[in-house]
């Protein structure tokens, strides 16, 4: 068994440090900080290797394979081509706000593993919050958004994070729905007490329809496709951070890369049991899980076409909201009636329920077809 980093159950971080630790609260804390920018940082060059590569299947091409043994090396040779390129900062811009956006957009993306249990106790601060921290912490992201469009001083930038702030606050409610069932079945807003709750089953098979809502509002969240129209080309250059480029755009790079990251980590840990497997360490197997969400949602993006925005805001309103809404009364409904239900009864139970009302809200749910009526 690995012993944990500190105990989870102490009651202060005194009795929770290990007698032979090499230091106090701000040695563990040190630490974790370190370890977790360096984890972020080499995973997210993993995913833009791995995504690159993904997508270069799908689509009948080899993806990177120049710099390096397989590609490996392209990530490298990319941080370098963007922190080469010029800084250009618009004339008529407000050049404080325009600088400021990336670093609050990066921030609170950061803030969202300091909760992420690694193992049992491996992590930063097990909140007895946690979950409750992560959706607070999340949303600050839309500050940065808006700054860089307002910032700018162009209409295309303005307009994309118009967009961005309109679908993340559509989507948020769906996602924090969504993990309300969790929390019910759980009884704990700590992510490391979630993860434990895990043992027997994990939630994936208790929250069949849970899972599906969050994993779809969270795509929406980080703007991946088939919900990217707030970066649409065609449309808007590029969205929010059309007029940054060198070391700013590459943050917003970062953002998100990141976000899809702690995306991952999230479901990881509420529905796939986190840390928890047979024969590997534990948190071998959280990275693991993480690494198969990510490459999930490359499938996702190699499949799907974009969505409208009209589409994108009306799926939000008329398909997920109703269903997030159904789940919560559904989950609290069967705790409340049978409280000592087997986990694996609840699953097969909430599998049936949510194929029956995803078809049937599929066939109620019209978000649209053909021309848009001028």
């Amino acid at each position: 068994m690995v012993t944990p980093l500190f105990n989870p159950d102490a009651l202060s971080y005194a009795e929770a440090l290990p007698p032979d630790w090499p230091g106090s609260f701000l040695a563990h804390m040190l630490f974790w900080v370190i370890l977790l920018i360096l984890f972020i940082t080499v995973i997210v060059l993993l995913f833009t290797w791995l995504e690159r590569r993904l997508l270069g299947r799908l689509q009948i091409r080899p993806g990177p394979n120049r710099a390096g043994p397989f590609g490996l090396l392209q990530p490298v040779a990319d941080v370098f081509k963007l922190l080469l390129k010029e800084d250009i900062v618009p004339d008529k811009s407000d050049k404080w706000v325009h600088w400021l956006a990336p670093v609050v957009a990066l921030a609170p993306a950061l803030l969202v593993f300091a909760v992420i249990p690694f193992q049992d106790g491996a992590l930063l601060a097990d909140l007895n919050i946690g979950i409750l921290f992560i959706m607070a912490v999340s949303s600050v992201v839309v500050i940065g958004v808006f700054m860089a469009g307002w910032g700018s001083s162009n209409k295309y930038s303005l307009l994309g994070a118009m967009r961005t702030i309109a679908q993340e606050i559509s989507y948020e409610i769906p996602l924090v729905l969504s993990i309300i069932g969790v929390v019910i079945i759980s009884g704990t807003l700590s992510l490391n007490e979630m993860v434990k709750a895990q043992q027997d089953v994990a939630f994936i098979f208790v929250q069949p329809l849970g899972f599906i809502i969050y994993i779809t509002a969270a795509l929406a969240e980080v703007a991946r496709t088939p919900f990217d129209l707030i970066e649409a080309d065609s449309e808007l250059v590029a969205g929010f951070h059309t007029e940054y480029s060198g070391m700013k755009f590459a943050l917003f790079f970062l953002v998100e890369y990141a976000e899809t990251l702690a995306v991952a980590a999230i479901a990881t840990t509420l529905f796939l049991g986190g840390w928890q497997g047979p024969f590997l360490l534990p948190w071998m197997w959280f990275i693991i899980k993480l690494f198969a969400v990510f490459m999930f949602i490359i499938w996702v993006r190699g499949t799907l076409p974009r969505l409208r925005i009209d589409q994108v805001m009306g799926f939000a309103w008329k398909f997920l909201l109703p269903l997030a809404l159904l789940n919560v009364v559904i989950t609290g409904a069967e705790v409340l009636i049978w409280p000592d239900a087997p986990l694996l009864v609840l699953g097969i139970i909430n599998l049936v329920v949510a194929i029956v009302v995803v078809l049937l809200m599929s066939k109620l749910s019209k978000l649209g077809g053909g021309r848009v009526p001028v």
